[in-house]
């Protein structure tokens, strides 16, 4: 799992953008690490992106939905999101994950402490 570190004062509220992937089965192992590290490469091509970090689901409760990777791409407000969703560099990652991509859920939300 990969994260950098937000650091927030207390008060502050955070964008969270929030995107799950279920990868078609004829995805390889090395095609999904290879999407991975497209979407973790955002980060240093596109400003606006204020934090990110993702995992991959270990739940025991088995309620994913076949949902098998997570990310938390943060932002700190909502024309920076925006403006990161038709960004070039977002429009080249869309198209590199697009072969493999079985399944997507997207939810943003303001996280506050």
């Amino acid at each position: 799992m990969a994260l950098l570190s937000a650091q927030t004062t207390p008060g502050t509220k955070i964008l969270r953008h929030v995107v799950m992937f279920k990868f078609k089965d004829s995805t390889t192992p090395k095609e999904v690490t290879q999407v991975v590290d497209a979407f973790a490469q955002l980060p240093k091509k596109i400003t606006t992106i204020k934090d990110f970090e993702w995992g991959t689901n270990n739940s025991p409760e088995k309620l994913n939905d076949g949902l098998t990777h997570c990310f938390f791409v943060s932002f700190g407000n909502e024309k920076d999101r925006d403006d990161y969703l038709v960004n070039p560099a977002h429009k080249a990652f869309v198209e590199i994950l697009r072969p493999h991509l079985d399944k997507v859920l997207v939810l943003d939300y303001w996280a506050t402490k």
